[in-house]
């Protein structure tokens, strides 16, 4: 529930967030048997990515089930994510609503902690929004919340053209970046080429990590990267040291990986990867079912080759 005391705040000027970059780990949530969040498993999961190295974590997004946690479970990831990280790198919170007046509640909700930006999704249960509509949604959350905001464009209904988050990113102040999704790498280019200077444009194109880093991306928030940590910080840095040809065959084993994990229940599929690193994955939610054998047998036979 939104704080009573929280207050709106004034459009301010674009605040750019130099500290988000690089591979951003979307974490998992690890639920018990019983669709509890498993605390200790959470905190481990955090050791274990900041260990790997990562620029940043993101809690609450789609590999973390966030569509199917409610608010009060939304603060309390945060609460333990800000604390477990104490610092170190920066934190985002996702923020899967349908409505203004729900992601309002959210950001304000959490307004209070060291969130470094607020990642939403467009509003998606169906019925899409025009253009205007959405940008007038981001500019009333972005008024009334105190992180700036990343747009995370996923929604294949309800997905946003390259025009409109230029569009966006230019006329409101607190959006000062994109999470890119779906498989298209034109339209991550499109919106590469046009973003003001001042945007951060992170790719979540899981399978094409490596062209991405290549065309520029700022960064990277995607499943694969929490469920090889490793692997991607190194990617990163080969790419960004111009070490193509080692990045190239890096990126190729990782698409091994990717194609064993994308499935409708891709978060489970993320928590078995981590499971097979010692990191307890738990469940999924329901009615998100396990990863399968068929899963299990594919990614374990992937890591086996990056690890």
């Amino acid at each position: 529930m939104a704080k009573a005391t929280a207050r709106r705040r004034a459009p301010r000027r674009r605040h750019q967030p130099k500290e988000l970059a690089g591979i951003i780990a979307p974490m998992t949530t690890p639920f018990t048997a019983r669709g509890e969040i498993d605390e200790a498993a959470f905190r481990k999961q955090i050791r274990f990515l900041l260990d790997a190295g990562v620029h940043g974590i993101a809690v609450g997004g789609s590999t973390g089930e966030g569509h199917a946690i409610d608010a009060g479970e939304a603060r309390r990831l945060m609460e333990v994510a800000t604390t477990e990280v104490a610092g170190q790198v920066p934190v985002v919170a996702g923020v899967i609503v349908d409505s203004t007046r729900q992601a309002v509640a959210r950001a304000q909700d959490l307004a209070d902690l060291d969130v470094a930006a607020l990642q939403i999704t467009p509003v998606h249960y169906l019925f899409r929004p025009s253009d205007d509509n959405m940008l007038q949604h981001f500019r009333t959350v972005g008024r009334a919340a105190k992180a700036p905001i990343v747009i995370y464009n996923v929604v294949p209904w309800s997905y946003l053209s390259p025009a409109l988050l230029i569009r966006i990113l230019r006329q409101v102040p607190q959006v000062v970046g994109v999470k890119q999704s779906a498989g298209d790498l034109k339209l991550f280019a499109d919106l590469m080429i046009g973003a003001p200077k001042s945007a951060r444009i992170f790719s979540a194109v899981d399978a094409l990590m490596y062209p991405s880093f290549a065309l520029g991306a700022h960064g990277a928030i995607a499943a694969i990267l929490t469920a090889a940590p490793h692997a991607l910080v190194k990617l990163w840095d080969l790419t960004a040291a111009g070490e193509h040809d080692a990045a190239r065959r890096l990126h190729e084993k990782l698409l091994i990986l990717w194609n064993a994990m994308i499935d409708d229940n891709l978060p489970a599929a993320v928590k078995f990867a981590l499971s097979e690193q010692g990191i307890p994955g738990g469940h999924p939610r329901a009615p998100m079912p396990p990863a399968t054998p068929v899963q299990q047998r594919a990614i374990r036979a992937a890591l086996k080759k990056l690890l």
